[in-house]
């Protein structure tokens, strides 16, 4: 990788800010320190790898910014590529990975930023682990693998070239050992049993034979049985025919009967219709006249409703007229009550006026009294001023105190409650320890309920199992029979040649077929009964099982409710030495507080306020009581002014009074004189005289139009007794001719029940001498269940020892199996033990760093030539023998090194020529870990390494760089030194200003 440019927006110490890589092969970024030398480091890895310094990602912004953002451009396997890294404050990162082709990016970027990484990662073959190990020497770590101690190395370096992945591997095939060896050991622990229920092989088979001669034996019996069954169900199906032809006409004789019952009821009814309407017709005249007499009513009636009209008309007038009259005299009846109103107001007036104007003379002295007590008032006043200050001050200083007692108060009230609630609390510890006990017996119950249920679970499944295989091998069976059935049909047919051989059969073989035949078929069938019964048999079982695991179910139900509510009362119990710890902090703090309000020793500084307080008010002699006396004559006295005032007023309203009065007077007289006139001469009134006149003259008499009303009501009957009669006169020869029709029906339907009566008689005698088969049909019948069922239970017997023997025979493979497993398992442990030793410390690992440590030297010793001259030499022991005599060797890993006078220990080199070893080893270890990543090392990052050189070795370590600088693209030094950053031709200057750090380049 060899970077290109380098895009910063709030970075770290960075608002914005663009570094240019271009030309440069060995630079130094140089500054003071804290000014953001190593932060453009950091911002090349973050934006790779999203890893800093910095232990969040949004630790990375720059103070106060909302958005972080790197671009870097790099060369990487001679093609130009860009990262992105982007994050907005309280959200998600984003990453965008670019190459360039013809001059512009095109995306590489994955489905997430993971998938980006990957892309990245296999790009660059480093990961950020690997890249700071090799080609950024970052600060203060360059000299960690030399400082640990000598057994550490080691591990460091086994940790540097992520041997932990052996480490993995080794824990992965020990448990798998272990796994194996378990399964070997459960394995050998289950051969046993099955030799032993192997040994039932030899008694099942017996059993078996004894049965089966028994099932043929009673098979033999319920074949007879059932012949002799059929010939006596055909008898009795012959009597059932005769039985049945019985009672069919039976059932028309009794239907005849019903038909001619219910006939001659209706020859009744339709009898009585004709009656009715002859009734009807005899009274024809009378109806008629009746008729007739209600249409002359209807007339008359319709003339009284005209002249109503009129009536009705002239009426109305007559009352919009009264309307006008009296509304007109109610309004000039309304102006008089107004005035005489008007009138009684004035009066009562001048009388309350009089009454006011007699009390003068009192009002006068009682005037002057109030201005005397109006003189002392003001003078209490001006002493009040003086004194109403203090008091307030002496109430609020009252206030104060009270509220301080009254917190005390507050405050041992308060405490008081909680002592009760804290006591409370504590006393129901014993009951919440009981209840506690109580629960956990009733958990461990219901753990044991559960440990029976999974018992039953498996029961069920293996139940479950069971009965799908007898159902597979009873549908196998009911194939196998169809096939039988179908056989012996083409076999019967005495054309049909052998199936076999497709020869033509004679009369002895196709005997000898046909009964072959009937056998397998007869013991198919049992097979299929036994596997019926087998199968009920399953089928109740798992029935039972369920109806358990429902019960079960139901008993466990609460078992987590119990755990919830025993945890809780965990935590009572576990929370009660804290309450006793708080009830007796209370009971301290309210024996306190009693002793401080007992002897008020609670706002000292306001009692001595209150006390001098009052001292003062005392030497002012100003009387509260006066004062308030003399505001309480003054508002008794007030009643004089508003009583003067109302003496003024009543002056005033006399005068105007006298002036109104007679006015009023004259109208009263006007509006009467106007009343009268209006009642007797005026034009309403006479129009309602002419109108009185019309209505006599009409002469419309309401009782008698009642009367022709109420005759007209009780007529109307007449006109359904005429409608009755029409309805009459069209019926009538209808019904008389149904009458004879039904009188036909009869004759006919007597005639037929004869017939059907004679021959009814003559198929009872004949039923009476057919012989009843049902009672021996029934005996045999029961007695062919009978043997059926112990048929059954044989099957039962049988299907039990079959598949006892089958299960014996599954045992016998599966013990073949078992052992073959065993096998299979023995083998598979021993391949992970060894699995376990080759991927150990001891194995892989410890070879692969035997083979790393003769290259790690060979490029050290190259490196550290150049800076020391060849004078040191680097050496790496990996054993050393222990202290004992015949003592094992010891692994380790020591670094000697060799001088001018002999070998000695790193540890004992001073820190300008241990920077140098290290600086060496640590170049060494970064182009070692950059080819075992499968990539060049172009680009090396020296961050901080010389503040530990003198001037010897600073001129050492400046050459050794441009020394080995051949062997990088780019190589970037950092240092605070002035007189280091002068070396190199090409500086970035970082310094720090109110914005933030800034770059410039010099050459």
């Amino acid at each position: 990788m060899i970077p290109l440019q380098l895009t910063l927006k709030n970075f770290l110490s960075y608002q914005e800010a663009t570094l240019d890589f271009r030309g440069f092969h060995t630079a130094c970024i140089c500054g003071a320190n804290g000014a953001g030398k190593s932060s453009l480091l950091e911002a090349i890895t973050w934006a790779l790898w999203g890893e800093s310094r910095a232990a969040t990602e949004e630790n990375v912004m720059h103070t106060g910014a909302d958005f972080v953002r790197v671009d870097f451009q790099f060369i990487c396997n001679e093609q130009t590529y860009r990262v992105i890294r982007t994050r907005q404050k309280g959200k998600n990162s984003s990453l965008d990975f670019q190459i360039e082709n013809a001059g512009k990016f095109r995306s590489l970027s994955g489905k997430g930023i993971r998938d980006t990484q990957e892309h990245i990662n296999t790009c660059l073959k480093l990961d950020y682990d690997t890249f700071i190990n090799s080609a950024y020497l970052r600060q203060g770590r360059a000299d960690e693998f030399m400082q640990r101690r000598p057994n550490e190395r080691k591990q460091i370096l086994a940790d540097l070239l992520k041997l932990e992945q052996y480490e993995q591997l080794a824990e992965q095939a020990k448990d798998l050992s272990k796994q194996f060896k378990g399964q070997a050991e459960q394995l050998e622990n289950s051969l046993a049993p099955l030799e032993q229920e192997l040994k039932q092989k030899e008694t099942i088979t017996a059993q078996l034979l004894s049965l089966e001669a028994e099932i043929q034996q009673l098979q033999n019996l319920i074949a007879q049985d059932v012949e002799k069954l059929q010939q006596l169900q055909t008898e009795e199906a012959q009597r059932k025919t005769w039985e049945q032809q019985l009672n069919e006409k039976q059932n028309k004789y009794q239907t005849l009967t019903q038909d001619g019952e219910r006939l001659v009821k209706n020859k009744s009814i339709l009898r009585n219709q004709i009656a009715e309407q002859d009734e009807i017709l005899n009274k024809s005249p009378e109806i008629l006249a009746q008729y007739q007499h209600l249409l002359n009513l209807e007339e008359e009636d319709k003339k009284l409703l005209e002249k109503f009209q009129l009536f009705q008309d002239s009426q109305q007038q007559k009352q919009q007229l009264e309307q006008q009259l009296f509304k007109q005299s109610n309004e000039l009846e309304l102006q008089s009550q107004k005035a005489q109103s008007q009138l009684e107001f004035i009066q009562k007036q001048e009388q309350e006026n009089q009454q006011i104007l007699n009390q003068a003379s009192e009002v006068k002295t009682n005037l002057e009294r109030l201005r005397q007590i109006r003189q002392r008032i003001n003078e209490l006043e001006k002493l009040y001023s003086e004194v109403s200050p203090l008091q307030q001050r002496r109430q609020s200083l009252e206030n104060e105190i009270a509220r301080k007692k009254d917190k005390f108060i507050a405050k041992l009230e308060l405490l008081t409650i909680i002592k009760e609630q804290l006591e409370k609390e504590l006393a129901k510890i014993p009951q919440i320890r009981q209840e506690a006990l109580t629960i956990d017996t009733q958990i461990q119950e219901l753990d044991k309920k559960k440990n029976y249920q999974k018992r039953l679970e498996e029961k069920r499944s293996d139940k479950k199992s069971v009965q799908q295989r007898l159902q597979e091998q009873q549908r196998i069976y009911e194939k196998q029979l169809d096939e039988l059935i179908k056989k012996l049909e083409l076999i019967s047919n005495h054309e049909a040649n052998c199936p076999l051989c497709e020869q033509e059969l004679d009369h002895h073989h196709r005997h000898q077929v046909i009964k072959k035949t009937q056998n397998q078929q007869q013991n198919l069938q049992e097979d299929i009964w036994e596997l019926k019964e087998q199968i009920t048999r399953c089928m109740k079982d798992l029935q039972n099982i369920h109806q358990e695991e429902n019960t079960l179910n139901q008993e466990i139900e609460p078992y987590n409710r119990l755990q919830q509510h025993f945890n809780q009362l965990e935590m009572q119990l576990e929370a009660s030495h804290e309450t006793l710890s708080k009830l007796k902090k209370n009971q301290a703090e309210i024996e306190q507080i009693e002793l401080d309000l007992s002897s008020h020793n609670f706002a000292q500084d306001l009692q001595v306020d209150l006390k001098l307080l009052n001292q003062e008010l005392e030497n002012l002699k100003y009387d509260e009581k006066t004062h308030g006396l003399l505001k309480s004559q003054e508002n008794q006295l007030k009643w004089a002014e508003i009583k003067q005032a109302r003496i003024n007023e009543a002056q005033e309203r006399q005068t105007e009074i006298n002036a109104k009065k007679p006015q009023i007077v004259k109208k009263i007289n006007q509006l009467q004189e106007a009343i009268q006139q209006l009642q007797h001469t005026s034009e309403i009134k006479i129009k309602i005289r002419e109108i009185e006149q019309q209505i006599k003259e009409l002469g419309y008499e309401r009782s008698q139009h009642i009367d022709i009303s109420n005759a007209l009501r009780q007529a109307k009957n007449s006109q359904s007794r005429y409608d009755q009669l029409k309805q009459a006169e069209r019926k009538y020869p209808e019904l008389q001719e149904q009458y004879r029709d039904l009188e036909n029906t009869i004759q006919q339907k007597q005639t037929e029940q004869a017939t059907t009566k004679q021959e009814l008689e003559q198929l009872r005698q004949q039923f009476m001498n057919i012989k009843d088969y049902r009672e021996e049909i029934q005996t045999l019948n029961i007695e062919i269940q009978q043997r059926r069922k112990k048929l059954e239970e044989l099957f039962g017997q049988k299907g039990r020892l079959e598949a006892s023997s089958s299960h014996l025979e599954k045992l016998k493979n599966q013990q073949i199996e078992t052992k073959k497993q065993l096998r299979e398992v023995k083998k598979k442990y021993r391949i992970h033990q060894e699995l376990a030793l080759a991927f150990g410390k001891n194995g892989i690992q410890t070879l692969m760093i035997e083979n790393v440590l003769p290259e790690l030297e060979a490029q050290t010793n190259h490196i550290l030539s150049r800076l020391t001259g060849n004078q040191l030499h680097v050496l790496f022991l990996t054993q050393k023998a222990g202290k004992r005599k015949n003592a094992k060797l010891i692994d380790t890993l020591e670094i000697n090194i060799s001088d001018a006078q002999g070998t000695r220990p790193y540890e004992t080199y001073s820190g300008g020529e241990a920077f140098r070893i290290n600086f060496s080893i640590r170049l060494a270890l970064a182009k070692l870990l950059a080819q075992r990543a499968g990539t060049s090392l172009q680009l090396l990052i020296i961050d901080e390494g010389f503040g530990t050189q003198d001037s010897e070795g600073c001129d050492r370590l400046i050459a050794a760089i441009n020394a080995i600088a051949n062997d990088f693209s780019c190589v970037l030094t950092v240092t605070h030194m002035p007189q280091f950053k002068e070396a190199f031709q090409n500086r970035i200057e970082v310094y720090k200003t109110n914005q933030g750090s800034k770059l410039s380049l010099s050459n």
